[in-house]
């Protein structure tokens, strides 16, 4: 499953794609709204925090307003009535040197996350085209 998922982010990245606005709630309501987000969140952060490729860029972040902002960013990406107030992908990730395979593991985690909360496939795949467009503010800013 996780393999479709990464080639359905390259297709999306090698078209070019902007992120464009939701015109529904729709994915929001199948992602299970703020609760279900919440939950989705709260997992990929646990599985970041045992995932040795990355967890080092998160010592020293503050992980409870970390997730509350990555609360606000996915339910504003899946179209809920959340307003992202964080800094750009650009600003916060700045300086850090992120790689393709820095991206690529968060991505994995959040799956995960996504795949124990009995997502499926079809929706995983929706939330990660919304955020796919971020990636090349994310990767070696």
């Amino acid at each position: 499953m996780q393999g479709k998922t990464l080639v359905l982010v390259a297709l999306l990245l090698m078209l070019g794609c902007t992120a464009q606005p939701p015109a529904s709630d729709r994915l929001y309501q199948e992602l299970g709204g703020q609760p279900g987000i919440t939950r989705i969140v709260e997992g990929m952060l646990l599985n970041v925090a045992r995932d040795g490729r990355i967890r080092h860029y998160f010592a020293n972040v503050d992980i409870a307003r970390l997730r509350s902002l990555l609360i606000q960013k996915f339910c504003a990406d899946a179209g809920g009535p959340c307003r992202y107030e964080g800094a750009s992908m650009a600003e916060s990730h700045r300086g850090l040197n992120l790689q393709p395979a820095d991206f690529n593991a968060l991505v994995e985690d959040l799956q995960l996350a996504m795949q124990r909360e009995g997502i499926p496939e079809r929706t995983q795949n929706a939330l990660l085209a919304r955020l796919a467009p971020q990636r090349g503010q994310v990767i070696r800013q």
